[in-house]
């Protein structure tokens, strides 16, 4: 029988919408005209006597070719609609990630910074928190086409609750640390270096100065500022280390209010297990990869090698 036969044709991926509020047979029609069926009546008698009890539900649908009209009909009745990938980076910030969006035409930038500021999805993990900053886990998703931003974000939030598991905030409570602290600590050392090896070197920087009271003097947080002012200028100016401001690492000591970008789970991961070592300090070697030192004279010597102007 027609309906159950699959046609002669050469392999191919289709990605056909059906729009929402057409029916039936102009479904079947744009089917043929897309190549996807060879005739409209097989699809339409399919669907009188076999599916009727069913709706065609609007959606993209990939089809890989040759198909059967039944397989077709099947994916638009039981709506299995195409996922679209949705790759974040790690280490951007909520306003970075917004334009990201857009320019993929997922959501509407302004739709994504409104979303992103409901807070309160995540106030029984951080009740300190003024925004979803640090808590939107990089990763790679997979969203139909048309998914409002609440979802979105509900999804990347979701992914960071299954990440930091009862295991991790046990071990962030060993470390006198509370969710919130653990994130915004590994949001520094995801902007410090995009190294796998060095993160758990950098987080153990960290938390040995924090241990003597030492200051972070961590750049990326008084970049932070500057670019969420729209003052950043491709580099850090020697002013720009007096700026006044919370996040500014050089002047005040402890971790910054809040974090700096959404760190991915590597990052979280080293923020929670650094290396066992003595480092205080780091500087890079401008070729990506940073020097780690123990003295503060030993530091003095590594500056001087790499970062001769």
């Amino acid at each position: 029988m027609e309906f159950y036969r699959t046609p002669k044709a050469s392999p191919e991926k289709i990605l056909f919408e059906a729009e929402k509020g057409k029916g039936a047979e102009s479904i079947a029609q744009e089917l043929k005209d897309a190549g996807i069926i060879k005739k409209r009546w097989p699809f339409l008698l399919g669907y009188k006597f076999f599916f009727s009890s069913k709706t065609l539900k609007a959606g993209e649908y990939l089809f890989s070719l040759p198909v059967s009209t039944k397989e077709v009909l099947q994916a638009i009745t039981e709506g299995k609609v195409y996922l679209h990938p949705l790759t974040i980076p790690e280490g951007l910030t909520i306003k970075e990630i917004a334009p990201l969006l857009e320019s993929l035409h997922f959501i509407d930038e302004e739709d994504f910074l409104e979303a992103s500021g409901q807070k309160e999805i995540i106030s029984h993990i951080d009740t300190e928190a003024s925004s979803l900053e640090g808590y939107l886990l990089p990763e790679t998703y997979h969203f139909p086409k048309g998914t409002p931003a609440k979802t979105i974000i509900a999804s990347m939030i979701s992914q960071f609750q299954n990440i930091f598991n009862e295991e991790w905030q046990k071990r962030a409570s060993e470390l006198g640390m509370t969710i919130r602290k653990a994130v915004i600590l590994a949001s520094l050392i995801e902007k410090e270096t995009s190294i796998p090896e060095e993160r758990k070197l950098v987080s153990a920087v960290f938390h040995n100065r924090l241990k003597r009271r030492m200051k972070l003097d961590c750049d990326p947080t008084i970049i932070y500022v500057l670019k969420q002012e729209g003052r950043f200028r491709d580099r850090l100016r020697t002013k720009d280390l007096k700026l006044d401001s919370p996040y500014n690492t050089y002047l005040y000591p402890g971790l910054p209010p809040g974090p700096i970008c959404n760190p991915g789970k590597e990052a979280l991961e080293a923020a929670l297990y650094p290396a066992d070592v003595k480092y205080l300090y780091f500087v890079s070697k401008n070729d990506g990869s940073h020097h780690f030192s123990r003295t503060f004279r030993e530091h003095q010597r590594a500056v001087l090698k790499y970062q001769k102007r």
